[in-house]
């Protein structure tokens, strides 16, 4: 029997078993079609591919299968082991296994580390898949959304929260369902097969523009929590100027910069996501810590009768107020944003049926600690809470230990996002080399051209979070553009336009409510932020 374990059961079903009564010429028609197939998925995209191999060594491969069934001919008495194995069968196994003859392996031999890791890796795991995908949800968007429920009030802000989440799923379902349809491996295929080259091309440079965003975000809020940070005119110390005073050692720049080379650059440098399945683990784990050191120094001053009763509900006095409503909008987005991640996500995952439970159990999850760390951070600190929450964690707190709970709470977190740093990363390199590098070999093969755009975007990164001077102009700007677009509007469009014939009128129907609120929701955020920042600029001139 000679099996080829393609990614998708359509390139499987090309393979047939061999057995005495079928035909030479028939086997190698079958043989040939499978490897022009993967051929394709290869030119595509290869860094899709399950199997790791080049182009070079699929045409060496038929010209191998070519004259072997030659010999074959001239040699009737030599028969081919025979089998028996339905494509049905094949696709009930875990997909990244590898099923080869043992005497005869079709496709030849690699050597070094990509040997090791096509034996080794076996498929992730459903845990993994969750933390992964968790991590990349749960982000620098949670220190964000206290400041959203102060602007909205606690019940519409904690409803906006839930609705959001809600949205994500859907979206998140659309884009599987089609991917499915079309046996489509990356979100820039998927859009590429509704939407042509451009379409794939548009949405590669959306996750680029968000995730580049986003990871300013990071390291801006990294230099907050151990250098120090100033907003309205007030200086709030980090950690370490808590601790040992202003220094040079002490200061942004350098934090930031020791952060990005000694920490951030050896955590960019894995090939695969499901190598950070582990650290997405703490990562996850490490929220959850911030969380539980929140909610418990907010149910001791409620015991000590140090906290008041939160707003309920926007204030609203004129028609400016109201648009000032709507720039929570891309904050929400910003929070739930992963679907760059999903297919990378899928593709990895050992049964790929578990991808809708992996997806509902890690927004599941994320909403749960968003709610909790909005509630409990507006109640906590009330009409003082920042954009960045974190930074609240600097005052005193009024309860016994709240020097050490204030460190705690900033040390968790920033270490949090340290850890979240890759796998959002991740997903923007590989866009970024497939809008750049589109016909070249896959990037994990490639170690110079890996290193360049690494290297390259780090420093762009870097040079972002120490002259953008705060985290909400980030996340105004970028979500009501770019992450929008990849979390809203493109899965919806994808929908509408239904190139597969398995969209519902519910689902046509949710997908005009996403695109008409999405795009009227944030030309009004982008409006009045323009308006507040144009109005900031002329006061202070």
């Amino acid at each position: 029997m000679i099996l080829i374990h393609a990614r998708r059961s359509k390139y499987a079903s090309h393979i047939w078993s061999c057995s005495n009564n079928v035909s030479l010429r028939a086997q190698r028609g079958h043989l040939i079609n499978a490897l022009q197939d993967l051929t394709t998925i290869a030119a595509d995209r290869p860094y899709n591919c399950s199997t790791y191999f080049s182009l070079s060594q699929l045409n060496e491969t038929v010209s191998n299968l070519q004259r072997g069934y030659e010999e074959e001919d001239q040699h009737p008495k030599v028969k081919m082991r025979s089998g028996s194995v339905a494509p049905e069968a094949e696709e009930q196994k875990p997909r990244n296994k590898r099923v080869v003859d043992e005497n005869a392996p079709l496709i030849p031999k690699v050597q070094g580390s990509d040997a090791e890791g096509f034996d080794e890796f076996n498929g992730a795991s459903f845990c993994g898949a969750v933390f992964n995908l968790s991590t990349t949800i749960i982000g620098a968007g949670i220190m964000g959304l206290p400041a959203c429920v102060k602007k909205l009030g606690m019940v519409p802000g904690l409803l906006a929260i839930i609705l959001t989440g809600l949205l994500t799923e859907k979206s998140i379902e659309f884009m599987i369902r089609n991917s499915r349809a079309g046996n489509l491996s990356s979100y820039g295929s998927l859009m590429g097969d509704a939407f042509g080259k451009y379409g794939k091309a548009l949405v590669q440079i959306c996750v680029i523009v968000n995730n580049i965003g986003v990871l300013i975000v990071y390291m801006i809020i990294i230099g907050d929590v151990i250098s120090g940070t100033s907003s309205g005119g007030t200086h709030h110390s980090g950690v370490l100027e808590g601790w040992f005073g202003v220094h040079w050692w002490t200061g942004r720049t350098f934090v930031v910069s020791f952060t990005t080379v000694a920490v951030f650059g050896p955590l960019v440098s894995f090939k695969r996501i499901d190598s950070l399945k582990f650290t997405s683990a703490l990562s996850v784990g490490l929220a959850v810590v911030f969380l539980v050191i929140a909610v418990g120094i907010s149910i001791v001053k409620m015991i000590i009768g140090g906290i008041g009763m939160p707003r309920l509900f926007p204030i609203i006095t004129d028609l400016t107020s109201i648009l000032e409503l709507f720039t929570v909008v891309p904050v929400l987005v910003t929070a739930y944003i992963c679907h760059y991640n999903v297919h990378s996500i899928d593709n990895e995952l050992e049964d790929s049926s578990q991808m809708h439970g992996v997806v509902r159990t890690s927004l599941a999850l994320c909403a749960s600690v968003y709610l909790l760390t909005s509630f409990f951070g507006f109640l906590l600190f009330g009409e003082g809470t920042l954009d960045d929450v974190l930074a609240n964690f600097d005052t005193d707190l009024g309860i016994p230990l709240g020097s050490v709970l204030n460190d705690a709470v900033r040390f968790s977190y920033a270490a949090h996002l340290v850890l979240v740093f890759p796998i959002v990363f991740y997903g923007m390199r590989v866009n970024l080399d497939g809008l750049l590098f589109p016909s070249s070999r896959p990037l994990s093969q490639d170690k110079f051209r890996f290193a360049s755009i690494t290297i390259s975007v780090i420093g762009v990164i870097f040079l972002g979070a120490n002259f953008i001077p705060s985290i909400w102009d980030i996340f105004q700007f970028t979500g009501a553009t770019a992450a929008v677009c990849v979390a809203f509007i493109f899965p919806a469009a994808i929908i509408l336009g239904d190139r597969h014939k398995i969209a519902t009128k519910k689902d046509k129907i949710l997908s005009v409510f996403m695109i008409v609120l999405a795009v009227l929701s944030n030309a009004v955020a982008i409006y009045s932020d323009t308006y507040a920042l144009i109005k900031k600029n002329k006061t202070n001139t």
